[in-house]
């Protein structure tokens, strides 16, 4: 018993084109070869199923996949109608990839970092430390007695040193 109606997609054949040259080109991401392959099979009328199972994927995916080409048709086809070969792969590469995803708010503002970095240039024995050289500890604690977060770790303040070094 054959499974759904495969969801049909049109592909015009510099879409096609692109699409192989993607899939071919050695530094393409793997995660875009494979949606530009779930496109590719899509575009050849078979069932999700069993285009899935070709690729070894679930059925969800290549859904998802596929309604996102969908989505996008009209931008590629305006892309395509400018003659630009370069900005049809960069709108089918944006197609392909992932949508951006929201993450944890930062806790600590880059302004606040580059103030607890300027503190940690000044000499420990201006703010009455009785020590010659910062430690993650002192300067959390001196940070946290400025006022200038609730709290904070050691840990942290290292990072923020860390990844200001050039």
């Amino acid at each position: 018993m054959p499974g759904p109606k495969a969801n049909e997609i049109e592909l015009t054949p510099r879409q096609r084109e692109t699409l192989n040259q993607l899939i071919r080109r050695e530094k393409s991401p793997q995660q875009l070869v494979r949606r530009a392959k779930i496109i590719l099979a899509a575009a050849e009328q078979r069932n999700n199923q069993h285009n899935a199972d070709l690729l070894g994927m679930t059925p969800t995916t290549v859904r998802l996949w596929i309604e996102r080409w969908k989505m996008a048709s009209g931008i590629l086809e305006k892309t395509e109608s400018d003659e630009d070969e370069k900005a049809l792969s960069v709108a089918i590469a944006r197609v392909l990839a992932d949508s951006p995803r929201p993450g944890r708010p930062a806790e600590f503002s880059p302004e606040l970092i580059c103030q607890i970095v300027a503190l940690g240039c000044e000499k420990p024995e201006d703010p009455g430390r009785p020590i010659s050289h910062w430690t993650q500890r002192e300067l959390a604690d001196e940070v946290m007695k400025r006022n200038l977060v609730d709290k904070i770790s050691p840990r942290s303040v290292g990072r923020f040193f860390k990844r200001s070094r050039p």
